[in-house]
């Protein structure tokens, strides 16, 4: 049976979250696109769930946008280059130095690299915000040198592809136009002058929880998996082609599926804190203690799910101050 406990992964004792990890060279803005599992608050908070308990409640206490009950992957990361997150593109105002002064997260819950189930800005949109910022002189070239990008992709094209295709036929060729616009996207970023971006690898999509409900959560979706793989595969030989033209570790990998599988563990009895879904009244059922679970809900890791994942990421993270 699969188990999405992390009592024993999440190595921070009581689940503490990391404050002012400063690396060897100082880095001074982070800048984050992609969707839900970076996303920390564009969404309006009259359109989305996450500004509506019981998000939030083990980081901030409330609803603050995130999809999870406390940090997100950005948090993290930021915290290990030793900087607060950065603040949300949508809820600045004017540009101030001192909303802008730790970077930009643009990221939107939902999106992805094409239009997807969600009328929300796609990466392409994304990245012209940055554009955008840049023309008005917010950040100077010295800002972007010295930052870095964080790029999150966690497959919400694929799923917007199958809801009007139905079919797998096309997938592969479709795989391949994702991946081909996401290097442009991410050269996009790098053309601003920002050096090390990281880019997400997809979670072994067959292990979330609503892959495995069908199976009472005891089993991986295997061809879900293979996917997720096939994705990644690609994904890794296009970044390495540009980093071999770039003649240096611009793009980095961050390998999500091994990082999540690494915390799944397989035990013979279930973990008595489970995920947060919605039962047979369309009531949210919340675990009761969501520090012992890796999931949140059925796609989103938990605050403590994120720290295991951020602990198995950590070595490629160190890339970044190369």
């Amino acid at each position: 049976m699969i188990i999405y406990d992390v009592a024993e992964a999440y190595n921070y004792p009581g689940n503490e979250f990391r404050e002012g990890n400063i690396p060897a060279r100082k880095v001074k803005k982070l800048f984050v696109f992609g969707d839900s599992y970076a996303d920390t608050g564009n969404w309006r908070s009259t359109a989305s769930k996450s500004w509506k308990p019981p998000y939030g409640i083990t980081f901030p206490g409330k609803p603050s946008g995130r999809f999870s009950d406390g940090r997100v992957l950005t948090d993290y990361i930021a915290s290990y280059l030793g900087i607060r997150s950065p603040s949300s593109y949508c809820q600045l105002k004017n540009f101030n130095t001192n909303k802008t002064q730790y970077g930009i997260n643009f990221a939107h819950g939902g999106t992805g690299v094409f239009k997807t189930l969600v009328d929300q800005p796609n990466m392409t949109t994304q990245i012209g915000f940055l554009q955008q910022l840049i023309d008005k002189s917010v950040f100077t070239t010295q800002d972007l040198s010295s930052s870095i990008a964080l790029v999150s992709l966690a497959g919400n094209d694929y799923s917007a592809y199958l809801a009007n295709n139905g079919s797998l036929e096309d997938l592969p060729k479709f795989t391949k136009s994702v991946i081909n616009q996401l290097i442009l996207d991410v050269k996009r970023i790098n053309g601003f002058g920002i050096k090390k971006i990281g880019i997400t690898g997809l979670e072994p999509a067959g292990c979330l929880p609503r892959s495995t409900a069908s199976a009472s959560y005891e089993y991986c979706n295997t061809e879900e998996n293979k996917f997720s793989e096939s994705h990644n595969q690609m994904l890794k030989q296009n970044l390495e082609a540009l980093n071999d033209e770039a003649g240096a570790p611009v793009f980095i990998y961050l390998d999500l599926y091994n990082a999540f599988t690494s915390a799944l563990k397989i035990q013979q009895k279930p973990s008595d804190c489970g995920t947060t879904d919605k039962n047979e009244h369309n009531i949210y059922v919340v675990c009761k203690n969501p520090k012992l679970s890796f999931f949140w809900d059925s796609i989103h890791p938990s605050n403590a799910g994120w720290g295991t994942v951020f602990s198995a990421l950590e070595r490629s993270l160190n890339a970044f101050l190369l």
